[in-house]
């Protein structure tokens, strides 16, 4: 019985059931919690944040090359450059630090 794949595939298929059908059966009406609205709102923004981060850093040879150039996109997407200028700005600054380093 110990490591029965089925077992483990069960556990996570009801999990991933619950957290998604719980929501909906137990809140019916509106939230109108301003504080749990804001939440659930960049609950999503997060996620995406706590996984992309840290591979920008360590998918470089040079941690500090990863490093840089996520400075350089936070400053490009600060002075409200596009998506696309924003990428390739980050491609680039990694491309010349990885050739510098």
């Amino acid at each position: 019985m110990k490591n029965n794949i089925y077992i483990y595939i069960l556990v996570m298929g009801v999990t991933v059931f619950l957290i998604r059908v719980l929501p909906l059966t137990l809140i019916r009406k509106p939230i109108r919690n301003v504080f749990i609205r804001n939440f659930l709102y960049y609950v999503p923004y997060v996620t995406l944040s706590v996984m992309t981060f840290p591979a920008i850093i360590d998918v470089t040879s040079n941690p500090y090359a990863g490093l840089v150039s996520l400075l350089a996109g936070i400053y490009a997407a600060y002075k409200e450059m596009g998506l696309f200028k924003v990428t390739l700005i980050c491609c680039f600054t990694v491309l010349i630090l990885e050739f510098i380093f």
